[in-house]
């Protein structure tokens, strides 16, 4: 016989608890909703709103075009003195065939390399935050936007000389529409509380506007796809330094494959386009990482010591 017991509290908790920590937001609804569906809608959008370029003059499924005549010879219908030699031996062989590079965008709208592009081409068009927010939330490259109840775009103050670029939203900033306001968001106020800001001298960002399900790790595609709004986050804003706070935030921003306690606690000339000159960017732990690993305060606090050092330094910029 099926047991009726009631099930306790504690689990009912846990159980929802989890469910939120993997992006599930509603109890129930109607209908299911069919993922699969969104991601083809998502990608029919993307390949009607893709940047148009130059067309190549035959199709990108390995077809090839014949390679134009050498220097010195005329068309078929001038007689070149090659061609009047070919007279009565029937047509001539083709030239050797040259193969087409093929636009990616045409390929496939949504490989990894057509999406960067399109991101760039977003990116780049934008010539205010305003405008930049606004193709965020235009883009439709990313899977992760169809899952995030938010666009996280960013918080504090804009004319701020200190910009800390996160790695993506985690459930409470997904919620809220902000980034760093769960647990890691208030170990990160008391951090900046410790070299005198707050959050209002400061400007804050991620490099993914979309939490991705789970918190997991978000994929090199999925960063590939988001980098782009970040650089040019940066550019707009014009920042005199940079924090890259985590390890994907640093991997992005540097382009670099080693971890955070190897790159953090170091500072980097970064060039983006769009500023007349390199950008500093300084390495460090994610609050995150700070509370699962509280043994690296001490590190963390070396660090910040460190930039609000760095800030002192540095000349000041003509914004």
């Amino acid at each position: 016989m099926m047991s009726t017991e009631a099930t306790p509290e504690t689990a009912i908790h846990a159980l929802a608890q989890w469910y939120l920590e993997w992006g599930v937001d509603l109890s129930m609804d109607d209908q299911a909703v069919n993922w699969y569906a969104a991601a083809e809608a998502a990608r029919d959008r993307m390949i009607a709103n893709r940047p148009r370029g130059t067309e190549a003059p035959a199709d990108i499924a390995g077809r090839t075009a014949a390679a134009a005549p050498p220097a010195g010879q005329g068309s078929a219908g001038k007689g070149s003195a090659g061609q009047r030699g070919q007279a009565g031996k029937g047509p001539a062989a083709p030239g050797p065939a040259v193969l087409l590079r093929a636009d990616p965008a045409a390929v496939d709208p949504m490989s990894p390399q057509a999406v960067a592009a399109s991101a760039r081409s977003h990116a780049a068009a934008a010539r205010t935050l305003a405008e930049l927010e606004a193709a965020l939330h235009g883009f439709e490259g990313c899977a992760l936007k169809a899952t995030a109840s938010h666009t996280v775009f960013a918080d504090g103050n804009p004319e701020a000389d200190l910009m800390l670029v996160g790695e993506a939203p985690g459930a409470e900033e997904d919620r809220r529409g902000l980034p760093f306001v769960g647990a890691s968001g208030q170990l990160l106020d008391r951090m900046l509380a410790a070299i005198g800001r707050d959050r209002g001298q400061v400007y804050i960002t991620n490099v993914l506007p979309w939490r991705p399900p789970g918190n997991r790790t978000p994929s090199p595609a999925e960063i590939a796809a988001c980098l782009p709004f970040a650089l040019r986050h940066i550019a707009l804003v014009r920042p005199r330094l940079v924090v890259a706070v985590g390890g994907v935030s640093a991997k992005a921003l540097l382009d670099r494959p080693e971890g955070i306690t190897r790159l953090r606690g170091r500072s980097t000339e970064l060039m983006i386009d769009g500023l007349d000159q390199p950008v500093p960017v300084f390495a460090t732990f994610h609050p995150a990482y700070l509370l699962r690993q509280p043994a690296q305060k001490r590190l963390a606090w070396t660090d910040w010591l460190h930039i609000a050092e760095r800030l002192e330094k540095l000349p000041e910029t003509g914004r």
